[in-house]
């Protein structure tokens, strides 16, 4: 029996030992991780060793992962817009105001998107994954989200979620930063927009605006802060917003005053803006080759492992509607130039000089055009309705006038006898003639009196026409262009196809200057005749300053004189300033 026992259990050994000669196959270690030196096989021992507890290593680069880079269309009423996988980057954005304005040309003028900013790292921007190819909006879809997610390389997660609305140029930003590595890590980001300091060129086919100046307002600030790209930077404090104020070019130059906009908003702590130059190469002329770049320096706190951060900022890009920059909340109007009366605003910040803003006048100005347009779809009759509404507000104005001018002109035998008289004393014939005025009730400054009150509205218009961007590009009798060959106008609209630019065919000034001819013939002739010989030449001098101005400024100037003819027309006829001149000559 017991022979039997060692005999199976010998058998059994040898069948155990010959199954693994035959069938196991020896296991090999796992390599060791890249970068780290292998570790022996610790040799066999009669009690089994605990294995050590490993280190918490410290964040490395992780292996991201890559995808091809993709790009979602974003459609609406107001823009259509192409935003890049790569950083979030807007790639195209088409403006559909006054046709469609470009505001991205792709290596010249346009975004960098979300990356890293860190000593020895790389810059590129982070490759997100996208959540949709297309988003349209209209009235059935009033509002969308494109949500980015990509990685640092690092251990940060980053989601990005862009908010569109189908009525408005803004897009509202979420951005949710992650720590997924095992110790705390933090990080700076950026997310900017650049331009040439000086236009190239060999870009000037460009249809859309192009970047005028730099504007920032600085929180708690009245005025907004605008510099000229070629200029140094001087800001100063927290801003409360950074953007591009841009324009499109007319006959090669640009303008001074932009209608289009691009803003960076902070709406979180721990977002700034930031702006930055590049100058240009050596020896280059006036920053040619330099860049300008601005947007928002975002800095992430340390956050610990599974620890997520959130911050919220704006970006709006389109034209530089005031009601529509007023209803952001965040002053985004004041990126709208109006000017001061009687110092520039920039000026009176500057020099601390008092100053009236013409946007109290302008703002105005431009409601009522919006408003008459709504009534007559035409910005040249809102400026002729604008026009007689004016005239007619002043009218008792224009009456005291001529009866001032009228009474001036009776007491003339009087005046000139006084100066025969005295002539070898002007201070006496100064008191004699202003004695004269005072004892027939005479202002010698009445006459002037309705021209004075029209220069707030007249410099209120041009204002309006000049930064109101309804106005842009707006026709009033449009001819089409011109053929090439046509002296002066080749290639330009024959006839007010914007009014906000200049009559290129001249036809509008002239016919102002011969109105103001016309009326200063009308005009009761008073004092020295030999200055009213020379008041000749003003309608002369008026003419060549409304050459270049908008046909907008020039239409007004010229109805308000045909409207001026008419009304001394009708009070001579009614002999409305006959009876203070008769009064006068009595009294005298």
């Amino acid at each position: 029996m017991e022979k039997r026992a060692i005999m199976a259990a010998l058998l059994m050994a040898g069948l155990l030992i010959l199954y693994q000669t035959l069938f196991m196959q020896p296991t090999e270690p796992p390599p060791p991780p890249k970068g780290e030196p292998a570790v022996a096989t610790p040799a066999p021992s009669p009690a089994p060793a605990l294995a050590p507890v490993p280190k918490p290593q410290p964040a490395g680069p992780v292996a991201a992962p890559t995808a091809p880079d993709r790009t979602a269309i974003v459609e609406t009423p107001f823009y259509r817009a192409a935003i890049s996988s790569r950083g979030g980057s807007i790639t195209l954005w088409d403006v559909r105001f006054h046709g469609d304005q470009p505001m991205v040309l792709d290596g010249v003028l346009g975004p960098s998107g979300i990356r890293v900013v860190a000593p020895g790292r790389s810059e590129e921007p982070i490759r997100f994954r996208l959540s949709t190819d297309s988003l349209k909006l209209g009235a059935q879809s009033p509002s969308g989200e494109l949500v980015l997610v990509g990685e640092d390389g690092f251990g940060l997660q980053i989601t990005d979620t862009l908010r569109f609305r189908a009525d408005s140029y803004v897009i509202e930003q979420n951005l949710k930063v992650e720590n997924r590595q095992n110790v705390p890590q933090g990080a700076d980001l950026q997310t900017t927009w650049s331009g040439p300091i000086v236009w190239p060129k060999d870009h000037d086919a460009f249809p859309g605006p192009r970047p005028l100046h730099i504007v920032r307002l600085s929180r708690g600030a009245f005025w907004a802060y605008r510099s000229s790209l070629t200029e140094d930077l001087k800001f100063s404090g927290t801003g409360a917003w950074i953007g591009f104020e841009s324009a499109i070019s007319h006959a090669g130059s640009l303008g001074q005053a932009g209608t289009y906009l691009v803003a960076f908003i902070p709406k979180s702590d721990g977002v700034r803006t930031m702006e930055a130059k590049t100058p240009g190469a050596a020896g280059a002329k006036n920053g040619a080759d330099g860049r300008v770049e601005l947007g928002l320096a975002i800095t992430v706190p340390p956050l610990q492992p599974k620890q997520v951060w959130e911050a919220q900022y704006i970006n709006y890009i389109g034209p530089m509607e005031f009601e529509r920059l007023r209803a952001l909340g965040v002053g985004l109007e004041k990126a709208i130039y109006f000017g001061g009366f009687p110092v520039p605003e920039s000026k009176a910040r500057d020099w601390g000089l008092p100053t009236l803003p013409m946007e109290w006048i302008a703002v105005p100005v431009g409601w009522l055009l919006q408003a008459l347009y709504r009534l007559v779809p035409n910005y040249g009759i809102a400026i002729i309705i604008l026009t007689i509404i004016t005239k007619l507000i002043f009218f008792p104005l224009t009456v005291k006038s001529m009866r001032s001018m009228r009474a001036m002109q009776a007491l003339q035998p009087q005046i000139n006898a006084l100066r025969s008289k005295y002539k070898s004393d002007p201070q006496r014939i100064q008191r004699e003639t202003m004695e004269l005025y005072r004892a027939n009730h005479v202002n010698p400054l009445g006459g002037c009196l309705p021209m004075v009150v029209q220069i707030p509205v007249f410099y209120a218009l041009y204002v309006a026409l000049s930064v109101w961007v309804d106005i842009q590009n707006a026709p009033f009798i449009c001819f089409g262009k011109a053929w090439s060959w046509v002296p002066f106008i080749g290639g330009h609209d024959v006839w007010i196809c914007d009014l906000a630019d200049m009559d290129h065919t001249y036809l509008l000034p002239i016919l102002m200057g011969v109105s103001m001819l016309i009326q200063q013939k009308m005009t009761p002739t008073m004092g020295d005749p030999r200055q009213a010989k020379m008041m000749l030449i003003m309608p002369v001098v008026f003419t060549f300053m409304f050459l270049n101005l908008p046909s907008g400024l020039v239409l007004y100037w010229t109805l308000s004189n045909v409207l001026q003819i008419a009304q001394q027309l009708y009070m001579e006829r009614s002999g409305t300033p006959a009876k203070p001149a008769a009064r006068a000559m009595k009294k005298a």
